[in-house]
């Protein structure tokens, strides 16, 4: 009798205990760009990225298994499709994140939903993503084309920049920025008088660059970004382009962008943000340790490298609090469901078209003079509220949005 009540006790204290937590893998691929034009906005800094969330979270969740992998799609769409056909059919891979170049994400984001996978966008801008070509297994996450336009187009033809001439990166991303920024010059009574396309990665701007010149417009909005605007930027400054009174718009400047032109190049330079590592503590600190683990302390994060680490956070919460393997669609829901709230972004959530809300920022390049450490790089000008920073959401075209 003694010894049947001895096993008894064990079992109750057994059952009083708390449950084991189920143990959760993920395989997370980061898909970027590598070794090209956009390598210092994204490349291996979103890799590091990703690794310091997949860091954070594992802390508290040390049930949750992550295997992460990394590509370099080369800018090519077919490049970056094999390399996602691969990773998913192959390899396993539960959600690829990052991908700049809007022509690689956009077919990403296909494959993806065929699959019935997940991928998250911080790199690519196209508002296309969240817009027609919108789906049920695609997040993006960091800004877009709209955001960009709506931030830097109206606040530039408010302080008397009416007329402009869109020197064009010749691709789904540029198309999509020089749309986007030419309805709200002219919605806000300006006028776009021309524009030139040019092909992605170009040496040369000259030919580019005096078409914008002479055609008499009060601003040439710079619808290219990474190494496409340090180039055409400094080519400019050869050409005297603002010296002979025009104003260069960055539609999309990034940090790594002003450390390669350096503040006397880049002074006075406006465009919109919505993420800057010097803005507070938090993102102070995160970047010392982005740096540390990049190894690069001359470097400093950019906005994608920040949305990379954002998503990656997020989607694991969705993933720790669904456990099991569930498919892209099932987490794409949770994570939508499921409020945003990190160090770098704060709260925010993610709308039923896809788009991931938070403030953007409308910054200017400080003069050197003004500058007191080494990436201290702008000044805040204005604060665009999270409701008004990206596009309305019946105004995308969005087939899962009713009504």
């Amino acid at each position: 009798m003694k010894r049947l009540l001895s096993l008894a006790a064990i079992g109750a204290a057994l059952a009083c205990a708390p449950a084991q937590a189920e143990d959760i893998n993920v395989k997370i691929g980061v898909l970027t760009d590598m070794s090209s034009l956009y390598a210092d906005l994204g490349g291996p800094g979103s890799v590091v990225a990703a690794k310091l969330a997949i860091a954070d979270f594992t802390k508290d969740h040390p049930n949750v298994k992550v295997e992460l992998i990394s590509g370099d799609h080369q800018n090519k769409a077919d490049v970056g499709s094999n390399l996602a056909n691969q990773w998913f059919d192959v390899d396993k891979v539960d959600m690829i994140i990052d991908t700049p170049n809007s022509g690689v994400a956009l077919a990403v984001s296909q494959i993806a939903a065929s699959k019935n996978k997940l991928f998250i966008g911080s790199g690519p801008a196209a508002s296309d993503l969240t817009g027609s070509k919108c789906n049920a297994n695609t997040i993006h996450w960091t800004y877009d084309t709209w955001m960009l336009a709506n931030g830097t187009g109206k606040a530039i033809v408010k302080t008397g920049g009416d007329t402009w001439f869109f020197l064009t990166a010749d691709y789904a991303f540029g198309h999509a920025l020089e749309r986007d920024t030419g309805e709200v010059v002219e919605k806000n009574g300006g006028k776009v008088l021309g524009k030139v396309r040019h092909p992605l990665n170009t040496a040369d701007f000259s030919s580019f660059l005096l078409q914008a010149q002479s055609s008499k417009a009060k601003v040439i909005g710079l619808a290219n970004a990474g190494g496409d605007t340090v180039n055409s930027i400094k080519q400019a400054a050869e050409f005297g382009i603002v010296k002979g009174g025009q104003k260069l718009a960055g539609l999309l400047v990034f940090a790594s962008d002003i450390n390669a032109l350096g503040l006397q190049t880049a002074q006075g330079l406006t465009f919109t943000e919505t993420w800057y590592w010097d803005m507070n503590d938090a993102n102070r600190a995160w970047t010392k340790r982005w740096q540390e683990e990049r190894k690069a302390a001359g470097k400093f994060p950019t906005m994608v490298h920040a949305g990379v680490y954002s998503g990656v956070l997020h989607y694991l919460k969705a993933r720790a609090a669904l456990g099991g393997s569930p498919d892209g669609k099932t987490v794409t829901a949770k994570m939508k469901e499921l409020k945003t709230d990190d160090p770098l972004f704060g709260k925010g959530e993610i709308r039923v078209d896809g788009r991931k809300i938070h403030d953007a920022y409308l910054f200017e390049v400080k003069k050197p003079s003004e500058s007191k450490h080494p990436g201290d790089f702008y000044t805040l000008k204005a604060t665009i509220p999270a409701a008004e920073a990206f596009r309305p959401l019946k105004e995308g075209g969005c087939p899962l949005v009713s009504g």
